[in-house]
């Protein structure tokens, strides 16, 4: 999901940029779970903090992360490769 939207975001940029971006913001979001203030707990607790944030940090997210941006990549050139102008 998040290769899609920053490639409709940054549609002119390299698809490396585009992967790089996208890891990027995956992995800040979830080595953020890790901190563990009041205020940030706080605002985990509500509904879009959750889906936003997080709850806890899983090495086995990085791990979907990692792979769920390449087989986005892999879609992406498989169906740019086969598309007819």
């Amino acid at each position: 999901m998040m290769y899609v939207l920053i490639r409709i975001i940054l549609i002119d940029k390299k698809a490396f940029q585009i992967i790089i971006t996208s890891l990027l913001i995956c992995y800040t979001i979830e080595f953020s779970q890790i901190y563990q203030a009041n205020w940030i707990n706080e605002l985990r607790n509500t509904l879009l903090g959750r889906y936003t944030l997080g709850q806890g940090f899983l090495w086995a997210d990085i791990l979907a992360y990692t792979f769920g941006i390449a087989i986005a990549f892999s879609i992406e050139k498989a169906v740019l490769k086969n598309k007819s102008l």
